[in-house]
């Protein structure tokens, strides 16, 4: 059971997210469980599934065409990263339109990304690891928010006892599904 409401699809409208640009992601485990490891003296810790969310993150550039990464960090319940889709070398094209949406499409990615960390994890804990449905995105459009935004995902660890996304932050309604307006 998911005890978080059901969110609605949170792509902007009419963007095409196989574009050029920053984004920032955030991904949460389902029901906002504690998996990947813990934050001990205000610094995250990995365990083995945590590893693995981090590796199959920092391979992303080596399944999709022209991406880099920026700033990114797992938390115990959730990631957090900075994707740069670049789609042009120079002056030509890296990829044809239609390859760029099929293969660089910011969804594409992140579902890829999910898929292979629950497939690795249920293979590691032969049990059934589940990501919370869909993803939180932020189309990055300014160098200040882009520096705001790699502050935030640099001290996320140390600001967890704050975090809205630590289970410990969140009331009995959240928690229970019965807060629609959170």
């Amino acid at each position: 059971m998911d005890i978080f409401h059901k969110r609605k699809d949170l792509r902007l409208k009419n963007f095409d997210y196989s574009n050029n640009g920053y984004y920032s992601i955030t991904i949460c485990t389902k029901n906002r469980q504690n998996i990947f490891g813990e934050i001990i003296n205000r610094g995250m810790v990995l365990n083995d599934m945590g590893d693995i969310v981090r590796n199959t993150w920092m391979d992303l550039p080596n399944h999709h065409a022209n991406i880099q990464l920026d700033e990114f960090v797992v938390m115990p319940n959730h990631v957090h990263g900075i994707i740069i889709i670049n789609n042009s070398v120079g002056n030509r094209p890296a990829c044809s339109f239609i390859e760029c949406q099929k293969t660089n499409n910011l969804s594409i990615m992140i579902g890829s990304f999910k898929s292979t960390v629950s497939r690795k994890i249920n293979k590691l804990n032969k049990s059934e690891f589940k990501w919370q449905k869909s993803f939180y995105d932020q189309i990055i459009r300014t160098d200040e928010s882009l520096d705001n935004i790699r502050k935030y995902i640099v001290d996320n660890p140390f600001n967890w006892d704050v975090d809205k996304n630590n289970i410990k932050n969140c009331s009995i309604e959240v928690q229970a599904g019965l807060n629609p307006t959170r």
